[in-house]
């Protein structure tokens, strides 16, 4: 079991790595040849040059001023200086609020932390009950509930403690929750134009032997939607032809590597092999192979395509369809559109940029097996990695383990390697274990068929807290517990086993400060340090950047990371909660962390972060929910920890904090988070009319007709930018509205756009790429 003395060690390594970190990015964060590794962001939006392009030789790669290193550290200051509605206009609201979590950790836990060292500290110290015991402990338990006698009135401390801190909670929870919301309102009303605003995904269209898919979603929506419907793209199954577009650049940036090695030694021709990973296989020149495989992708390109273009059995059951208004598009995606609930299913589009194409060409009718499957999967992976667990807490109770198994404690009896196993090592092999995780349940997100990125990482991010609250947490304390108290667990009767987890449970948190310190404290410095991303980026630079397109390619920006990030906030959100009360010398560490995240972080958004896509805070109901279920969990442990205590007479005071905590959580479910699922009639139409008397000239349908075109049918030079398309309405007429059944030819559909159909994805495809 760590003692103060582990503890001290492990905080003395832990600070120093984090000032290695910091003084390292301080340093290379000045060097002109990093500037695009460290201010990415400005370079995307055109608001900062290279300063290697101009100036002495030494000087592009050396910073040769010496004074700005005697200011090495103002990046601090720097990033708390803009003001958040700046920062939402410059890194948007997801980036934002984002940031907001873990100002919400310091403005619960810093008035917590203040009076459960002045209340509970006192309580807990002045008592003798663990040294008078017969179980392994360390001093940091002398400060827990633990050292509290079997049956004392002082449990009335931790219960009025616990009322306190519930109270507080889901104050700050509430008013985060309007603050929040009034920005999500703000941000939707004063936003510029999008797709889609006007556009709703239309899924498990039914088959209909006359029509094809394109021509049965626009008639239905022109006969069911007159007034609004504006245009339609159906989805096509281009998975195959993305998959030949992405090899045959990895085959292009192969040929430049060897084109430019060439060309730097013009005596000798670039040879390789031609077999997994180029380790083996045939020897030939790179070249030459390169350029005919790229010629090889390049037929199969063209012929994929016309091959998608031609044969219907590409075309999915799904379309995306745009309306001439937001109001159109908030009525249909809000609304059932068939007397069979099964079909003609329809939601709100993802923004363009937003939209997993891939999982668009998945059978609708599949995706409640395949996350069936995931479910399953999910369980005996959460199950198995119980294993690790197990392993990693074996390290952080030596002590215990000595006592069974003496003939080890010749080999780990020396105090600087004990103190370093148990401070140490036990944060950083459960950090290393974790490293696979969050790729593992991307890939699961993406098997169940989301459609989104920002869904994908929402539904990771989900898996991940169950994951990390099932293992990290509840695993850590099961297993710790069972080595800690291994001598007890083996000579005492099954009756007195939940008594001793019970006085265990406040003394694991030894193992959560040392995670804390290597998670939270040298894992956020190593975050800023961006060492993967500095030695990629030089790589690249070195042996494929032949252009500045290419060295702009060459930036890996990153985004927040929403699947892997909010999940280990909540860790930290868990695991003050539950030890407020129960080992109050815990507090300090979260918020060192939740202070210097919110430091590095805001920096990572200014500067760094390029966000793939923008969902207006959709993820916060997701974080208030996960904030409440800490709390819940936190408050039937202690119940829990109370019962083993003989606290008979004050634990039943306990019982009311989960419903009074479950009924807040409902009230701000029915209060706020319809802002998050739908979009109010009221302010869509406010937006229409704003948008009718400042551009009444607008061409909707021209702004709209590409926007949901896979991209892998876009021109390279197409321009994305969200600028205002030149025309104007077409005249009010009514229309046929032609059908292929035999029952009806024509539906008379008055259409206030244009009689033409929209443009098919042969003819867009056509104008993208002209044939010669």
């Amino acid at each position: 079991m760590a003692t103060l003395g582990d503890i001290g060690l492990a905080a003395a390594i832990n600070i120093l790595t984090a000032f290695i970190f910091l003084v390292a990015f301080a340093f290379l964060r000045l060097q002109p040849f990093n500037d695009r590794v460290y201010f990415p962001k400005w370079y995307l939006k055109g608001l900062r040059t290279s300063p290697t392009s101009s100036g002495a030789y030494v000087s592009k790669f050396v910073n040769l001023d010496f004074k700005s290193y005697l200011r090495f550290l103002n990046w601090m200051p720097d990033a708390l200086k803009m003001p958040e509605p700046e920062l939402i206009d410059h890194a948007g609201l997801d980036s934002a609020v984002y940031l907001r979590i873990y100002l919400i950790g310091l403005k619960i836990f810093v008035p917590i932390t203040i009076l459960a060292c002045a209340v509970l500290v006192p309580v807990n110290w002045t008592n003798s009950t663990l040294r008078l015991s017969k179980v392994t402990y360390s001093d940091i338990d002398k400060l827990s509930i633990s050292n509290i006698p079997l049956g004392s009135q002082r449990f009335w401390a931790h219960i009025v403690m616990a009322y306190v801190f519930t109270f507080w909670t889901c104050y700050v929870l509430r008013k985060e929750y309007e603050t929040v919301v009034s920005m999500r309102l703000d941000f939707l009303a004063l936003q510029k134009r999008r797709p889609d605003q006007f556009t709703v995904l239309v899924r498990n269209v039914p088959p209909d032997p006359d029509e094809s898919v394109s021509e049965l979603v626009e008639h239905f929506f022109l006969v069911n939607h007159p007034d609004h419907y504006l245009t339609q793209q159906v989805v096509y199954n281009a998975n195959k032809l993305a998959k030949l577009v992405k090899e045959k650049k990895k085959k292009e940036n192969w040929l430049d590597y060897y084109q430019l090695k060439y060309s730097r030694s013009p005596s000798k021709r670039p040879m390789m092999k031609t077999g997994f990973l180029g380790l083996c296989g045939d020897k030939v020149d790179g070249i030459d192979f390169q350029t005919s495989e790229i010629e090889r992708l390049s037929r199969e390109i063209v012929a994929e395509r016309g091959r998608i273009m031609e044969s219907p059995d590409y075309i999915v059951p799904a379309a995306f369809v745009s309306f001439k208004t937001r109001w159109g598009a908030a009525v249909c995606a809000q609304t059932q559109q068939s007397r069979d609930p099964t079909i003609w299913l329809t939601e709100w589009a993802p923004e363009p940029r937003d939209v997993y194409w891939n999982n668009l060409a998945i059978p609708y009718v599949s995706l409640t097996i395949r996350r069936l499957i995931i479910a399953v999967a999910f369980f005996f992976l959460t199950f198995f990695f119980m294993i690790p667990i197990t392993f990693v807490q074996s390290l952080a109770n030596i002590e215990g383990i000595e006592k069974s198994a003496p003939f080890l404690r010749a080999i780990i009896d020396t105090s600087f390697i004990k103190s370093f196993i148990q401070g140490v090592l036990p944060g950083i092999a459960l950090k290393i274990f974790l490293i696979v995780l969050p790729s593992i349940l991307m890939f699961m997100s993406k098997v169940e068929g989301f459609i989104s990125i920002s869904s994908l990482e929402r539904r990771s991010a989900s898996r991940y807290y169950i994951f990390n609250f099932v293992n990290v947490f509840l695993g850590s304390i099961i297993a710790g517990t069972a080595f800690e108290q291994l001598h007890t667990f083996i000579n005492q009767s099954a009756n007195e086993i939940p008594k001793t987890i019970g006085v265990s449970i406040p003394m694991k948190a030894t193992f959560f400060i040392t995670y804390i310190m290597v998670d939270g404290w040298a894992g956020v410095a190593g975050e800023i340090l961006r060492l993967k991303p500095l030695i990629f980026y030089h790589l690249k630079n070195i042996l494929l950047v032949k252009t500045e397109k290419d060295r702009e390619e060459a930036m890996d920006p990153g985004s927040v990371g929403f699947n892997t990030g909010e999940p280990q906030i909540q860790l930290y959100f868990l695991l003050g909660l539950v030890y407020a009360v129960v080992t109050p010398f815990l507090l300090p560490y979260i918020l060192v962390f939740f202070g210097f995240a919110y430091l590095v972080y805001r920096h990572q958004i200014i500067n760094v972060y390029n966000q793939e896509y923008e969902s207006g805070a959709a993820f916060w109901p997701d974080v208030h929910g996960r904030i409440i279920a800490a709390l819940v969990i936190s408050q039937l442990l202690l119940m829990g920890l109370l019962s083993t205590k003989h606290a008979a007479q004050s634990t039943p005071f306990l019982i009311a904090l989960p419903v009074l905590t479950l009924s807040f959580h409902k009230f701000c479910k029915g209060r706020y988070e319809p802002v998050f699922v739908k979009c109010p009639l009221q302010e869509a139409m406010m937006k229409d009319t704003r948008e009718r008397v400042k551009e009444p000239n607008l061409n909707l349908k021209g702004y709209l007709h590409n926007a949901y075109i896979h991209p892998i049918f876009k021109g390279d030079d197409e321009d994305e930018d969200d600028d205002e398309v030149d025309g104007k309405w077409g005249k009010n007429e009514e229309v046929l509205v032609p059908t292929k059944r035999q029952s009806r030819r024509n539906t008379p559909v008055p259409s206030k756009i244009s009689s033409a159909s929209s443009p098919s994805l042969q003819e867009v495809v056509q104008k993208e790429h002209p044939q010669p």
